[in-house]
């Protein structure tokens, strides 16, 4: 279980209005726990960038998401697992941008799954319902999904009209980086 991790919060005043604050975590938390899509960022085996839109879901202090086994982002995922979330609107003077980065690891354990698809039905509805089995989410049309779990290593959050760019940094090492 990833337990909630209090990061250091910086503001970046290069890309921040003057006298602008930076942005509380428990805002952006909030935010990316409410958010629809999400855009997931992974590297191809050649170096080449994939980007695709996914659902996902905020438990216990990390994003989730799942895919097929053998969809392109699994297959990234498989030979690296670092990864960047993104969230946001396309709006240019309203709203907060965010942007997760850590590491995809797979949730296989059943208890965890449980809760996630009860997570995945309350936020998405009924046609997300998911039978947790053998570590995977299974759809009652057939079709089995991995789930991973992405704890924020650094995240971004760009607020928008009274622009401040936050930076906030998790773990023991946060200082460092």
């Amino acid at each position: 279980m990833t337990t909630e991790q209090l990061p250091t919060t910086d503001l970046d005043p290069r890309f921040s209005a003057p006298g602008a604050a930076p942005t509380e975590w428990g805002t952006a938390r909030g935010l990316l726990a409410r958010a629809g899509v999400y855009w997931l960022s992974t590297v191809r085996p050649d170096g080449r960038p994939h980007v695709t839109p996914l659902l996902a879901v905020w438990l216990d202090g990390a994003l989730h998401f799942c895919t097929g086994e053998d969809e392109r982002k699994s297959r990234n995922l498989a030979a690296n697992p670092h990864c960047v979330l993104t969230t946001g609107n396309d709006s240019t003077d309203d709203g907060t941008d965010l942007v997760v980065e850590g590491e995809a690891v797979r949730v296989t354990d059943g208890a965890k799954l449980r809760r996630l698809a009860d997570a995945w039905v309350e936020k998405y509805g009924e046609e997300w319902r998911f039978e947790a089995r053998d570590g995977a989410f299974h759809h009652a049309d057939g079709a089995q999904a991995l789930v991973y779990e992405v704890a924020p290593v650094k995240a971004f959050g760009f607020r928008k009209g009274d622009y401040a760019q936050t930076r906030w940094r998790f773990g023991p090492q946060a200082a460092r980086r």
